[in-house]
């Protein structure tokens, strides 16, 4: 699969383009103390720190190391009204369409010299706004929908089921809930899913401190936030972007020393990379050679032959069995040829479904 992608969006000067910058390591997002500053989605590609592809590389003298990747895609800041155009809102929201998972950001730090857009920081009501100008730009999708399908249902009788489940959908919408939260039977997920809604999309709140709520990371604002995503279940990570832009600043020695001196074990950066793969339900298997380490990314529940594709087509096609060795086991047994004698490698049929750190071997015609 291609590698996963995120929008990061946030009412302007809750710290997106703080923490873009850090995720980027590259000031590319112009952090301005005013509104309408980043109108352009800068995108940056950022690589997922993997302990067991140095290792791996290490045994087997690889050439090079390519870690799985995520790309995150800064939305600039949406105001209220971005679904009627305000702000630059109809281009960003054609921007959030596109990503895999929605990266709000939600600032729970108070600072007199940061203007809040409000006036005042108020977690749950910024939430709020941006929930909305989603849920109203879904609603207009989907009322639109519907009347087309109305008009030519006339002739096509199995269009019924997707009418149902618009109609379901608008009604939960007009009640300001995402669609994420509505009920749904399989079939009715499947028809809604075919359509680019973007409160469908799953979401990470990520709660922005200040460097005084370090290093438990809590706070009343942070609390608040818990408690409205646990509604519609969704992860909130407590972050703090200033800390990772000075993080990005230090060489990787430095940073875990600074780390150990506030007392993280690691940067909210690696938290944020981990809690979305998890949240979309993906995994890493690991390929090692002289040629090269690396991760490939897959949904939990693909089967060997399904993950050979990954690599190329042409393995998926000729596929004839995968020699698998668990990433402990090739580590323990220093490769593939002592976890063989040790009876660690075993061979897998096109069924096998794939681990998070499986190293697989792919033979194939």
């Amino acid at each position: 699969m291609p590698n996963l992608s995120c929008g990061i969006v946030g009412l302007p000067n809750v710290g997106k383009s703080t923490l873009f910058n850090a995720l980027t390591k590259k000031a590319a997002a112009a952090a301005a103390n005013y509104p309408f500053c980043t109108i352009d989605p800068n995108v940056g590609i950022v690589d997922l720190e993997d302990e067991r592809l140095l290792s791996l590389a290490e045994l087997s003298n690889s050439k090079k190391t390519i870690p799985a990747s995520v790309t995150f895609v800064d939305i600039a800041g949406l105001v209220a009204g971005a679904s009627k155009g305000e702000g630059l809102g109809n281009q960003f929201l054609a921007n959030i369409r596109e990503t895999d998972a929605i990266i709000h950001v939600v600032r729970c730090f108070e600072n007199d010299d940061v203007i809040h857009v409000a006036g005042k920081v108020d977690p749950i009501s910024d939430i709020e706004v941006i929930n909305l100008e989603l849920i109203l730009a879904d609603l207009q999708m989907a009322e639109n929908t519907l009347s087309k399908l109305e008009k030519q249902m006339k002739g096509k009788k199995e269009l019924g089921t997707h009418v149902a489940a618009l109609k379901k959908a608008i009604a939960h919408l007009n009640e300001n809930h995402p669609l994420r939260m509505l009920e749904v039977s399989d079939e009715e997920r499947e028809i809604l899913f075919g359509y680019p809604f973007l409160t469908l999309k799953k979401v990470i709140y990520l709660a922005n401190i200040k460097e005084d709520d370090l290093p438990e990371m809590d706070n009343l604002h942070v609390q608040a936030v818990q408690k409205f995503a646990e509604k519609e279940g969704s992860p909130v990570i407590p972050f703090c972007a200033k800390l990772e832009e000075e993080l990005m600043q230090l060489s990787p020695e430095e940073a875990k020393e600074y780390l150990n001196t506030l007392g993280l074990t690691e940067p909210g950066l690696n938290r944020l990379i981990k809690a979305a793969f998890s949240m979309l339900g993906l995994i890493n298997y690991l390929t090692t050679g002289e040629q090269e380490t690396r991760a490939w990314t897959i949904r939990v529940g693909t089967s060997a032959q399904e993950a050979a594709g990954e690599i190329h087509t042409d393995i998926k096609k000729g596929f004839i069995r995968a020699e698998v060795v668990s990433f402990e086991d090739l580590i323990n047994y220093k490769g593939r040829v002592g976890a063989r004698e040790a009876g660690k490698a075993r061979s897998e049929g096109k069924e096998y479904v794939v681990k998070d750190g499986d190293v697989i071997l792919f033979f194939h015609n």
